[in-house]
């Protein structure tokens, strides 16, 4: 029996010896088990953050290609006389091709590859390296390929914004020659300098001169505004401008437009926040806000000079607000959204009404008292009202946020404010002066008298924008 005992006890110690491995494997899964629960968990939520804001940024990318078709085309196509109004349109419309396909072969690159202070490089030729991973400095929740076609929505509007400021007189292939060599001397380099890594005016990553413009008051808005004024100067007058009345041949389509441009403008700037979060919400709040309040401002001073207030007005000054909000949109309240907007009415249509008739210049829609003005007011007004509150874009070694604007106790963003301002008018007026000569000397930039008197619809397209049938 003692042997028997002894026996048994020996085989029962192997067994509980060879068992001890698995309960202690069993112990440990037990005990990994809530990390593992709770790193899966935190993928999940990653995840879910990934997509929600990637389908916010597409939706964004498409409403910002709203803005230029349907909605700056029916604008200016309706402000322009009917016999140019399907060329005037096509002047939106070939952007959205043109500026595409120079995008994607190097335009990205130059503006958001790594380069200098003042342009960026060849790093993404031909969308090399663009795909389903994010860019970190940009945009870390998102793929590059979506920020890189949500950025494309705003080189193929600036571009065409300008159109308003030679509309009527220049010819169709002296336009497209003019916007590549503008995209690429003008845009791309004002773009990369203020967004792009490594760029002088970037306030996110550290530029020399960071420059608060959180969706385009200096890069599109100023840029544009301010060629256009160029334009308009070295193209002249319209045949018969001043003195004759050359009316908006369709304020309905033009409001129509407006109103596509109001919708459109928050993936303008709501979209910049580059995530579906609550900088998102406060930028399309501010830019609500600003452009109800400068359609009271601008019709408010047309009512008081004019006895009445019109519906060209009104969506002038909405126009004009948007404009002036964009550079501010995410970094004001809502309450300094509204001086913005107001502030900006009243200026834009001084700047339309009084300026422009007092130099004579032809601005044809405006796009320097509206565009050109309001962006350089907005640009400023953002130095003032910025707060760290809604967006602390500026923060110390520690983490901790800085003041951003004026009234927060920054004074010296508003020297910052006038570098960006300053840079980019003195790049628009120089830049759209030598691409001017270039094309004119080379093909021509103005249609002949024949052809304006005639209208753009039938001597640059061969087509008419309305068919008018003679009863029998």
């Amino acid at each position: 029996m003692g042997k028997a005992y002894f026996a048994s006890f020996i085989v029962l110690s192997l067994f509980f010896v060879a068992l001890t491995p698995v309960l202690q494997a069993q112990a440990v899964g037990a005990a990994d088990a809530p990390a593992a629960r709770i790193a899966k968990l935190e993928q999940e939520v990653a995840d879910a953050k990934s997509s929600g804001d990637n389908a916010w940024m597409l939706t964004s990318s498409a409403l910002v290609l709203m803005m230029t078709g349907p909605g700056l085309a029916l604008f200016y196509g309706g402000l322009v006389r009917k016999k140019n109004v399907l060329g005037t349109m096509m002047q939106s419309f070939a952007m959205m091709a043109l500026i595409t396909v120079l995008w994607g072969l190097f335009g990205y690159g130059l503006c958001f590859g790594s380069g200098n202070s003042f342009l960026g490089g060849l790093d993404h030729l031909l969308l090399r390296g663009v795909g389903a991973q994010p860019d970190a400095d940009y945009a870390a929740t998102i793929p590059q390929q979506t920020f890189m076609i949500y950025q494309l929505m705003f080189a193929v509007i600036t571009p065409a914004l300008i159109t308003g400021a030679f509309a009527e007189r220049m010819k169709f292939s002296a336009m497209m020659l003019f916007m590549i060599l503008w995209s690429i001397l003008v845009y791309d380099p004002m773009a990369h300098m203020v967004w792009g890594k490594g760029g002088l005016l970037n306030a996110s990553l550290n530029g020399r001169f960071p420059t608060l413009d959180f969706a385009g008051g200096t890069v599109v808005h100023i840029t544009s505004g301010v060629s256009a004024l160029v334009c308009a100067l070295y193209l002249g007058r319209r045949i018969g401008y001043p003195k004759e009345p050359m009316p908006p041949h369709s304020v309905v389509l033009s409001f129509i437009g407006a109103c596509l441009l109001w919708v459109g403008w928050f993936g303008f700037n709501a979209g910049s926040a580059l995530a579906a979060g609550s900088l998102a919400t406060s930028a399309f709040v501010a830019t609500h806000f600003a452009a109800a309040a400068a359609v009271v401002g601008w019709g408010g001073a047309e009512w008081l000079r004019n006895g009445r207030p019109s519906a060209l007005g009104a969506i002038s000054g909405s126009v004009a607000g948007l404009v002036a909000i964009t550079p501010a949109a995410g970094f004001v309240r809502p309450m300094p959204a509204l001086v913005i907007g107001l502030v900006a009415g009243v200026v834009c249509y001084f700047m339309v009404v009084k300026v422009k008739a007092r130099f004579g210049y032809d601005d044809s829609l405006d796009a320097f008292g509206v565009h050109g003005a309001g962006g350089t007011l907005g640009a400023l007004l953002t130095g003032v009202f910025a707060v760290s509150a809604v967006n602390p874009i500026f923060k110390d070694a520690q983490g901790n946020p800085l003041p951003s604007g004026l009234l927060e106790g920054n004074a010296h963003q508003l020297l910052n404010q006038c570098v960006g301002i300053l840079f980019a008018w003195a790049l628009a007026i120089v830049g759209t002066l030598i691409i001017l000569k270039v094309v004119d000397v080379t093909i021509g930039l103005r249609v002949s008298e024949e052809h304006e008197i005639q209208g753009l619809d039938l001597s640059q397209h061969g087509e008419e924008g309305y068919y008018w049938e003679v009863p029998a």
